[in-house]
């Protein structure tokens, strides 16, 4: 049973930053398809994020790369059709906001009319600021991301813990100030250590969301696939999870090829 607040008819912008403000944990979840968009709604997650981890979970890719403006789309719509109150954001893909600050503002645009979110994430501090003053302009809501950027992973060339020396602290802490300071309503801190979140969380009035760094951001998210335990090769260490999918659904599976093959389903009852 979930004890999210049911006196929370539909979850905005605003919403989230009350929560802060009153010390209630924000919870979030990725969702890519329209029924497992109906299920997360309906436990009471707050925030449903679109990820461009629908490239690996979704398409197998080895990274998030790949994932198109398009694929995103296709994504977010089906998701926004299964929600009823939670706040949707949606990942900017790769390539379509790092260089130019118009196409930034061409793809933000062409996600929330195309799909009907909320919001879009973006991925990077004052590399990338031109192009969320320029969304945030049009009255698109951004959610930065910082700390282990998957975007970006060629770069950095490991999944490592970012941020663990004193310059790249530094630098996350300057630019959490400044996309606070430039309108966004939100940052993701991914894979940093828990002792930063707890310094940028609590130095910031917006809202923080932790993936992997530790228990004081303002609220957790995870990949739906990692939670329910559908993939089971993944197991970093920030990862907890609920259930094991995997497990179930291949002996359900396993049962009904059984049943085929003894020709037992459909039996009688099942057959007009």
């Amino acid at each position: 049973m979930s004890i999210h607040n049911p006196d929370i008819k539909r979850v905005t912008t605003h919403t989230i930053q009350e929560l802060k403000n009153k010390g209630e944990k924000i919870s979030a979840l990725t969702a890519y398809d329209y029924s497992m968009a109906q299920v997360v709604d309906a436990a009471g997650v707050e925030l449903i994020l679109v990820g461009d981890s629908a490239s690996n979970v979704m398409a197998g890719h080895e990274t998030t790369l790949p994932i198109t403006l398009d694929q995103m789309i296709y994504h977010a719509s089906s998701v926004v059709r299964g929600v009823k109150r939670a706040l949707v954001i949606v990942d900017l893909p790769f390539g379509s906001y790092q260089g130019n600050s118009t196409e930034a503002l061409r793809s933000a645009i062409r996600i929330m009319k195309e799909s009907g979110a909320h919001a879009v994430k973006m991925e990077g501090g004052l590399e990338i600021k031109e192009s969320i003053v320029r969304i945030l302009s049009a009255g698109v809501p951004v959610m930065g991301h910082l700390g282990l950027t998957p975007q970006s992973i060629y770069k950095f060339g490991t999944y490592a813990v970012r941020a663990k020396e004193e310059a790249e602290a530094q630098k996350l802490i300057e630019d959490a100030h400044m996309l606070e300071d430039i309108g966004c309503f939100g940052i993701v801190l991914e894979k940093i250590p828990a002792a930063l979140t707890k310094t940028v969380s609590k130095s910031l009035t917006i809202p923080t969301i932790g993936i992997g760094a530790g228990p004081d951001a303002d609220g957790q998210i995870l990949v739906i696939h990692d939670l329910l335990g559908i993939t089971n090769e993944f197991k970093p260490r920030f990862l907890r999870r609920y259930a094991d999918l995997h497990k179930i659904m291949t002996e359900a599976i396993a049962h009904y090829v059984d049943d085929v093959k003894i020709n037992d389903f459909p039996n009688e009852k099942e057959a007009y």
